[in-house]
């Protein structure tokens, strides 16, 4: 069965992962230009970018497990995970600075100091920052070894990037912590896997 899926996987093109990546947004601007959203709109985009955010940097850390667990091979669509989950984050900060903030930069400052999991958030965005700068092959060759240590952030800034949510919330719902508790456990996979394949987002099943 995996092996029959596998080998129609490979006939999949990549950049059919990145048209599957379009679809929540198209939703969020369909909702918006519709008037769908709720009371507060500017909530509603923020919430909705960082929870699709989320979901695919989950997606992008079940690559590697899926592999091991069930040789389910998606590795050649890692990297394109990663990139989508990215930028969502990068929509997510950018309708935060645009839409709320008005480019307040000196009460986006007070907002930071104010409420602590903006620096979590913050955190995870300059992380995952650094592996999608770093996402291709003229950085594998670049930096050697050290690439892989990089790409290892992705398991930390899962973890800000979760704790950013919850907190966000300010109260606790049970789908985001199962989320949390998904990332947890594949943090422990990596580390009871460590020595064995290299877990992350990279190129060509190529990770950190």
């Amino acid at each position: 069965m995996v092996q029959h899926l596998n080998r129609w996987l490979r006939h999949v093109p990549v950049w059919a992962v990145w048209l599957a990546g379009l679809i929540p947004l198209g939703l969020l601007v369909w909702d918006t230009l519709q008037g769908n959203l709720g009371v507060d709109p500017v909530r509603d985009i923020e919430h909705r970018l960082g929870r699709t955010a989320i979901y695919f940097l989950l997606t992008t850390l079940a690559v590697t497990p899926l592999l091991r667990l069930t040789r389910l091979n998606l590795m050649r669509f890692r990297q394109a995970l990663g990139l989508i989950c990215f930028a969502y984050v990068a929509c997510h900060l950018a309708a935060w600075v645009v839409f709320d903030m008005a480019f307040l930069w000196a009460q986006m400052l007070r907002d930071v100091v104010k409420r602590p999991y903006l620096v979590f958030g913050m955190l995870a965005f300059v992380m995952l920052l650094a592996l999608a700068v770093t996402s291709n092959r003229f950085s594998i060759r670049r930096m050697g070894a050290r690439w892989r240590q990089l790409h290892r952030l992705i398991y930390p800034a899962a973890i800000l990037a979760a704790v950013h949510w919850l907190w966000a919330l300010k109260v606790w719902e049970s789908w985001p912590l199962l989320l949390f508790g998904l990332i947890l456990v594949f943090l422990f996979l990596r580390l009871l896997g460590k020595g064995g394949l290299v877990w992350g987002w990279g190129i060509a099943g190529r990770g950190g």
